[in-house]
């Protein structure tokens, strides 16, 4: 029997409640429903309404559905999480289990149901997180002082440290947990008490309800609590961030393990082959990244678009945000997981990525600055050394390569031992000695320091359970 039956003379059109139906995805909320259910039913005991014998015996039905799991789909008439949940404790108990929907309904529900997942949820994807950050860090220690080329405009632009490289991952990494961890602090509001739309008509204390669930507190406003998806889209938006970090990564590693750049060497578990062409080995778990990044990027789109419109409170349109978000979750603990696996089993070409960090005037700009050192300005060093440039290209060789007559003919007018000193791989690294900057000693502090701060963020989460 639908939970709103009474109403009506002639039953739903069948397919039609087979297309409105949730039950088929939103089961998976059955905890979060449980736990909502324990903590009203103690609410109504403490109001007057249950007595403790119907409270335990209520107690002891909802134990047991969590103890069963989360059930099949295979009874067409169940309608919603909701309805499964009191139905299934009407069954075990009779008519004390229809007392466990006095003074609340499913707008309130769901909006719990919804909050206390995306908060676990938050806290899984801060554990991946802090995983694929270790395995990041852990490839920078081990890369040490080897250089490779950075690149602008995919373009070589200066050498860096390979560590440094690495590290600018697990910046983004590390915001993206900063921005989880501040939704999780907004949606940790509780919407039990808010009732259909006005405020439930039992006069349940809130603040323990809330407390049992963890929340730090109810909901200001019933209207707000039983319409509000704001904490769901701000969840999608910033997986999307973090998806689009991993998909950057991702790029990176299918560009620079081809066999054009060949400076890393992908994991063979992560990667399949050809049906038609025996030598190729795919990045088929990045690419894959890559696209799953779409996916979530179009889920925070979709539930921008399904509430943009919506008068309050409740509408059935609010159905249609769960499968964005449930879709999101899944998504964005699959592909942590595989690009943590990527990145722990990276082999790195340190000789071919140093002599790629040493090629292509990749010290131009310290000849430069070993000019502006000297008194030139630093605008007519600029034209003096891409002069240097454009001869070396002609010559076919570096800028350290050149003679002192070609020096002269470029106005460089310097000791050539003293400019070639200026140019070598270690000098170029070492002149970027700047906070944030690339010179080995800034790396190995930066190095410290993300270790710091995954630290205490992971300090923060092991106080929460």
């Amino acid at each position: 029997m639908k939970m709103w039956s009474g109403r009506f003379d002639t039953p739903v059109e069948a397919s039609f409640d087979r297309w409105q139906r949730s039950f088929p995805y939103d089961r998976r909320l059955l905890p979060y429903e449980v736990a909502s259910s324990k903590a009203h039913a103690e609410a109504l005991a403490e109001a007057g309404v249950l007595s403790e014998k119907e409270l335990a015996a209520i107690l002891g039905a909802l134990g047991r559905l969590v103890s069963e799991g989360v059930p099949a789909d295979n009874d067409p008439s169940i309608e919603d999480v909701h309805h499964y949940v009191e139905s299934s404790v009407a069954q075990q108990i009779s008519d004390v289990g229809l007392k466990l929907h006095t003074g609340r309904s499913r707008n309130e529900l769901i909006a719990t149901d919804l909050r206390l997942y995306t908060r676990d949820s938050i806290d899984h994807i801060h554990a991946g997180l802090s995983t694929l950050i270790d395995a990041v860090v852990a490839q920078a220690e081990k890369a040490g002082t080897a250089a490779m080329p950075a690149y602008t405009h995919m373009q070589r632009a200066e050498p860096v440290l390979v560590a440094h490289w690495l590290l600018a991952y697990a910046e983004m990494f590390l915001r993206d947990i900063d921005r989880l961890e501040s939704c999780r602090e907004r949606l940790n509001e509780c919407p039990l008490g808010s009732g259909a739309v006005a405020g439930t008509i039992v006069p349940v204390d809130r603040q323990s309800i809330a407390r049992k669930l963890g929340f730090d507190g109810p909901t200001a406003n019933s209207m707000d609590a039983t319409s509000d998806r704001d904490f769901a889209i701000e969840f999608v938006q910033h997986a999307s961030l973090l998806a689009g970090h991993m998909s950057r990564l991702a790029e990176d590693l299918i560009l620079f393990s081809s066999n054009e750049y060949g400076f890393v060497r992908l994991p063979d578990a992560y990667c399949t082959g050809s049906s038609a062409m025996p030598q190729k080995k795919n990045p088929d778990a990045l690419e894959l990244l890559r696209a799953h990044s779409a996916r979530v990027l179009g889920n925070a789109v979709t539930l921008t678009a399904t509430v943009k419109g919506l008068p309050l409170a409740y509408n059935k349109d609010l159905q249609e945000t769960q499968m964005p978000l449930f879709d999101t979750v899944g998504r964005t603990l699959a592909t942590l997981e595989v690009a943590s696996a990527c990145v722990r089993g990276l082999e790195v070409d340190v000789p071919r990525m140093r002599i790629a960090a040493t090629r292509g005037g990749m010290n131009a700009l310290a000849a430069a600055a070993f000019l502006a050192r000297r008194g030139v300005p630093f605008r007519r060093a600029h034209e003096l050394v891409g002069k240097a440039v454009q001869l070396s290209l002609a010559k076919k060789c570096e800028l350290e390569e050149l003679t002192p007559d070609d020096l002269r003919r470029c106005e460089i007018e310097v000791p050539v031992e003293d400019f070639r000193a200026a140019l070598t791989l270690d000098a170029v690294l070492a002149l970027h000695d700047v906070e944030g900057g690339t010179a080995p000693a800034r790396v190995a502090a930066a190095i410290d320091n993300v270790r710091e701060r995954l630290g205490s963020m992971q300090e923060t989460t092991s106080e929460r359970s």
